[in-house]
């Protein structure tokens, strides 16, 4: 009995701490922050260099190509 509880307080204890450590994710909106700092400034990076065709001369009737 007492390695049962034993398991079941180590478990709680990691429930606790993934919790924990969860909340704090969400309280400080860190995941966001994250996008911001990271993965915002490569796509823009990568975006920003796309080539793109001018669509005002495009003459008029012609289907739109994806290239």
């Amino acid at each position: 009995m007492k390695k049962a509880l034993k398991i079941l307080a180590k478990i709680a204890a990691i429930g606790g701490a993934v919790y924990a450590a969860l909340f704090a994710v969400f309280y400080f909106d860190l995941d966001g922050k994250a996008i911001f700092k990271f993965v915002e400034p490569t796509l823009v990076k990568h975006y920003d260099n796309m080539p793109r065709r001018d669509p005002l001369t495009r003459p008029y009737g012609e289907e739109p190509t994806n290239e």
